[in-house]
């Protein structure tokens, strides 16, 4: 049996992909199964996939799939979901790296711990500097419920700490249906997904683990401009509120989520590197949103917030609001991407298949994996 599925996008990073190939390779075992997916990049990334394929296939066992069309980060995932055959799952992006190793640790953990997930701290790599990350749970070692590990709502805590990648994942999640994330959304996709995962989930531990080297600051990323697929934040939180309306401790959670919400609107509303007509579009859509939250829960945290974030978000809630139609592709109008798969066990052909509130982050989806990165970058409380 597989005992480690590893699912790594790529979307246009010829310049890194070596890199993150070579660390995988320092990763192998036979039991371990490498999950390479193509997001229909357009550089040279699906020629170097192609020969890390047979390199890898020596020491490891891989599937590569290339998707017909780029989808983003979230379908690009869902697709190495689909195949996964292993006891355990876990993320990677194509641009970032890893320690030799550090999956044997990883797996280790789990098992020692017998939880339905892990958490692990990550190095964040801008340029030559390096910047360790912690996840934000004080308790270490330690199995505990992942629902008493979303609160207080005016802290940061673990269901903040929205990175896929940072963690190992047991498969009976993935059975249960908690793995898998909203297809078409190209930023944000992971934080409706690490909400899911603390509200359902049963047993999680946070661990002490580093191997994860996360790139960032790449001059070429959309991170840096301002590009619309950023606003799906908005459609993703959405979703977070919905689901946590629904939970049977929504009185208790809905606070949190309102909260997180209205502090990365927030942080977005003052970044400067949006294009104006999108930037136009970020405070009506915005706008729009906080109508939508509950008055009460909205009053109650924007009282809780800073006078400089209350006062913006206050007057941008005075602002009148056209009616307009929702972002396109809501997450309805996405379905899995056609793709190519090869590799071992796969078959080859064409298939087709229908204390703060927020974390650092990648604001859009990036050039190099088709990843969102994350919603609010370093949001005070």
């Amino acid at each position: 049996m597989v005992k480690l599925s590893v699912i790594v996008p790529f979307y246009n990073v010829q310049s890194f992909a070596a890199e993150t190939l070579r660390s995988l390779r320092a990763n192998a075992h036979r039991d371990y199964e490498f999950i390479l997916v193509d997001d229909a990049s357009r550089d040279g990334t699906a020629e170097i996939l192609e020969r890390a394929e047979e390199e890898l296939g020596q020491a490891a066992q891989v599937i590569r799939v290339r998707h017909a069309a780029n989808s983003g980060l979230a379908t690009a995932r869902n697709t190495g979901l689909d195949r996964a055959n292993g006891e355990f799952i876990t993320f990677l992006d194509g641009d970032d790296w890893l320690a030799p190793g550090y999956y044997d640790q990883l797996v280790g953990c789990i098992e020692r711990l017998g939880c339905d997930f892990v958490r692990t701290d990550h190095v964040r790599c801008t340029g030559r500097s390096r910047t360790l990350v912690r996840v934000p749970h004080g308790r270490r070692g330690v199995v505990d419920d992942p629902r008493g590990a979303i609160l207080p709502a005016e802290r940061t805590t673990s269901v903040d700490y929205a990175y896929a990648w940072a963690g190992i994942y047991h498969r009976r999640l993935l059975d249960e249906g908690l793995l898998h994330f909203t297809d078409g959304l190209r930023t944000a996709e992971d934080r409706p997904w690490i909400w899911r995962l603390h509200r359902e989930a049963d047993s999680f531990a946070t661990v002490g683990l580093l191997g994860v080297f996360y790139r960032r600051g790449v001059a070429s990323s959309l991170t840096q401009i301002g590009d619309v697929r950023q606003l799906d934040f908005i459609r993703a939180f959405d979703q977070v509120v919905e689901e946590t309306a629904r939970d049977r401790d929504a009185e208790a959670l809905l606070p949190k989520a309102v909260r997180t919400y209205c502090a990365i609107i927030s942080h977005h509303l003052t970044s400067d590197r949006f294009e104006p007509q999108v930037a136009r579009k970020l405070r009506s859509m915005s706008a729009a949103a906080l109508r939508r939250l509950p008055p009460r829960l909205l009053t109650e945290a924007l009282d809780s917030m800073d006078t400089e974030r209350a006062g913006r978000l206050r007057r941008l809630r005075r602002r009148p609001v056209r009616q307009a139609p929702p972002p396109p592709g809501g997450p309805a109008a996405h379905g899995p991407a056609p793709t190519e798969v090869t590799g071992r066990d796969s078959g080859t052909g064409s298939t087709s298949s229908g204390g703060s509130d927020g974390q650092d982050s990648r604001p859009g989806q990036d050039n190099k994996t088709g990843r969102d990165g994350r919603d609010g970058a370093e949001v005070a409380a």
